[in-house]
């Protein structure tokens, strides 16, 4: 087994949240507060300082600032374990971010764009699936981490690959190769997709739907919609979201597949062993957006009650966006190997550029859901 191979294991052996004390999170989180906090304070003293001094200079959000200072954090001084429990918990923060947004939608919204996304996503998904698998074989890689490669590019990043490596039985190097290339995919599309946004002239719709549809992680999609705008990354959670409703479908599938060349666990037939299985697999934080969502449908929230919960979601995604620089280690993903990041990179382009295609064929010549 190479050293690779060997540290993904590893990475992959950590011990997990439930097996650890309360304190061992407080320094880590205590740090992605300072982080957000940093990034808030640098987008209003670069606004500042570009006034003083007559700079014509563009806004840079806070999203990329606390992302970037996270970056210079980790790939410089490094990241000190002490820390690393309470970092880790990014993603936690995330899906209460995602929860409370709810509050900012209307069921019948959700279900207009989630009926639309829903098309694109599966249009989406089946070409970027079958294009990485096709990719990842001529590149001489094995099956299962082309599957692992389609899975986390198709539908939903770290996650499904998660999801899916006991359900496949996949080797615990090659869900390190996937999870690696996978992040270092999110890296680009986050500072790639928003300019090229601009530069094409996307609506804060059509970029949203576009960074639901192209982005991979659920962390990297919202932080690349609100890159763009705060609509826009509004529209890429709630895309993102009906994505992952489809984690357990994906991996199902895939599961399947492989139990049939006697590579994984068989699934036990019938309805109700396939419906347990994709319950087990779905994420169940989208359930509480949808509740929340319909909750200020029914006008159970007041305006003061609507407003503080957008500032908890407000601060929930700070924190994660910390969290998204202070977790991609540079070094780290250069030493997983050319061949799955050339592989990933095939992928992002062909996702991006088919999900680009489907967004602009269905807004500006089919005209789906301009309104909404």
């Amino acid at each position: 087994m190479s050293t690779t191979e060997i540290e993904a294991d590893e990475a992959l052996d950590e011990p997990t949240f439930t097996s650890r004390q309360p304190l061992d999170y407080v320094p880590g989180v205590l740090l992605l507060i300072v982080v957000g906090l940093l990034g808030k304070y640098a987008q209003i003293w670069w606004n500042a300082l570009a006034k003083h001094e007559h700079w014509r200079v563009p806004d840079i959000e806070y999203v990329l600032w606390a992302i970037v200072i996270g970056l210079l954090i980790t790939n410089t001084i490094g990241l000190h374990r002490i820390f690393r429990a309470g970092v880790q918990t990014y993603e936690f923060w995330l899906k209460v971010g995602i929860v409370v947004l709810g509050a900012r939608f209307v069921l019948g919204d959700i279900v207009k764009l989630g009926a639309l996304s829903l098309v694109q996503i599966l249009l989406d998904m089946v070409i970027a699936g079958t294009v990485i698998i096709l990719v990842a074989r001529a590149f001489g890689l094995s099956g299962k981490l082309g599957s692992l490669l389609a899975i986390g590019t198709s539908i939903c990043g770290v996650s499904a690959i998660v999801a899916a490596k006991g359900a496949i039985r996949a080797r615990n190097s090659d869900v390190g190769y996937a999870i690696a290339a996978i992040l270092a995919l999110g890296a680009v599309a986050l500072f790639l997709l928003p300019p090229l946004g601009h530069a094409i002239g996307l609506t804060d719709r059509e970029f949203g739907l576009w960074a639901g549809l192209a982005v991979d992680n659920t962390a990297e999609t919202t932080a690349t919609g609100y890159l763009f705008s705060d609509h826009a990354g509004k529209i890429a959670v709630l895309v993102k979201s009906t994505r992952n409703a489809l984690i357990g479908f994906v991996v199902l599938g895939f599961a399947l597949y492989w139990a049939g060349r006697g590579q994984a666990d068989a699934i036990a037939p019938g309805a109700k062993a396939k419906a347990a299985f994709v319950w087990a697999k779905f994420p169940k934080f989208v359930l509480g957006f949808l509740a929340v969502s319909a909750i200020a449908t029914a006008h159970w929230l007041s305006k003061g009650q609507t407003a503080n919960l957008a500032n908890v979601s407000k601060w929930a995604f700070l924190l994660t966006f910390a969290g998204v620089g202070l977790n991609t280690d540079i070094r780290q993903i250069a030493r997983t190997g050319w061949r799955p990041l050339v592989v990933s990179v095939i992928g992002l382009t062909v996702v991006a550029s088919v999900s680009l295609g489907i967004v602009l064929l269905t807004s500006r010549v089919l005209h789906w859901g301009v309104s909404a």
